[in-house]
């Protein structure tokens, strides 16, 4: 599958200011800088279209695209405020953990949630807790290993085996994993063939 065109929407503060939820949409969740905007626009072929940033924190709002691919659908991409660190007051962060959790446990149309994790680090907690979080609230996601051209082949694959043992520790099935270069485009086409196959299915 191929993005044949993809614009920004709207950035929403709260899940009743979306768009209607008239299409399936893929939502973009990680850590502070794990490259989910360059992932994005890997992703949509548009270099500019999420707003790339070195400083933690920058995506605060529930970022909507229109996406329109090679199948004919029409679908949303949304970009999710991160997790974790961000140089933010306390209300801010319980703010965003509030507009977070409602979006993802409320919007109907919502199909799969894509959870970053760097693959430059071992596994981090928050990353760890995040995954059981959504598993208890029963909502459907795949995990998107990023950054692997940032280190050697084998750190990474070392990495991204590590995680995902800890979490066979938990799970009994073990979700759908990615292994992901915004910058080489690794895994990029998996991605995309995976949302066309469930396109197909919605």
């Amino acid at each position: 599958m191929e993005i044949i065109d993809a614009s920004y929407i709207i950035s929403s503060p709260s899940i009743d200011k979306c768009p209607a939820p008239d299409r399936p949409e893929y939502a973009f969740i990680g850590r502070s800088n794990v490259g989910k905007s360059s992932l994005i626009n890997a992703i949509t072929n548009k270099k500019e279209l999420a707003k790339i940033s070195g400083t933690p924190g920058k995506t605060q709002l529930i970022n909507h695209f229109d996406i329109k691919s090679s199948d004919n659908k029409l679908w949303y991409l949304v970009d999710l405020p991160g997790y974790g660190y961000a140089k933010v007051s306390q209300k801010q962060r319980k703010s965003w953990q509030k507009m977070i959790e409602d979006y993802l446990r409320k919007r109907e149309n919502l199909i799969n949630v894509f959870i970053l994790i760097d693959s430059r680090h071992p596994p981090q907690q928050i990353d760890l807790e995040f995954v059981d979080q959504l598993g208890e609230w029963k909502i459907p996601f795949a995990i998107v290993f990023t950054k692997t051209d940032k280190s050697t082949q084998r750190d990474a694959a070392a990495n991204v085996k590590k995680f995902m043992d800890r979490l066979q520790e938990n799970w009994e099935e073990l979700p759908l994993h990615f292994t992901t270069s915004a910058i080489k485009r690794t895994g990029i086409k998996q991605i995309t063939n995976w949302i066309e196959t469930v396109n197909q299915t919605v």
